[in-house]
């Protein structure tokens, strides 16, 4: 049976989830208004995944027989000096929601909470491709530097990203 404490940091990382959200959601308006509009669509598509994860966690909890509690969150970073910026920061952040992750998935092994732990194992997969992703757009960047070509081509790859739940 799973413990109240393992539930308590269900739902922290379920509100952590949709605090993501809110951060990409920040990133996507600071991206257009600086006329970057595939880099919002991107990010606006990553703020819907997030919604996704925590609604997730939402429905695992429930299943549970237990409950979902929704707490406030801080307020998202809305400034950034440049786009390079946004994404490390982007990349930083998936990095800490990987620990947290883990943290869980560590968590729920010591509770030998095995529903729990095959649960999780999809999050874990989740975020070697969103580390990945992140990793890759600001290698590009980095790689483009000042060529407007090239930044305008990226810009348009990521205007055509969308989100699918069934795909998730």
């Amino acid at each position: 049976m799973i413990s109240q404490a393992l539930i308590d940091k269900l739902n922290d990382q379920m509100n952590y989830e949709f605090y993501s959200s809110q951060v990409y959601l920040a990133m996507a308006a600071y991206c257009s208004s600086e006329s970057y509009d595939g880099f919002a669509n991107f990010f606006i598509v990553q703020s819907e995944e997030e919604k996704f994860h925590a609604m997730k966690i939402f429905h695992f909890i429930n299943r549970l027989g237990k409950r979902a509690i929704v707490s406030g969150m801080e307020h998202p970073q809305n400034e950034y000096s440049s786009l390079l910026e946004t994404f490390e920061h982007a990349y930083s952040h998936e990095q800490t929601v990987t620990k947290r992750i883990y943290d869980l998935s560590d968590a729920a092994w010591a509770e030998r909470e095995h529903a729990t732990i095959n649960f999780l194992q999809w999050f874990i997969d989740e975020q070697v491709e969103e580390e990945s992703t992140f990793d890759g757009i600001i290698q590009k960047l980095r790689r483009i530097d000042s060529d407007s070509n090239a930044f305008y081509m990226l810009d348009a790859e990521l205007a055509q990203r969308t989100f699918s739940p069934e795909a998730e």
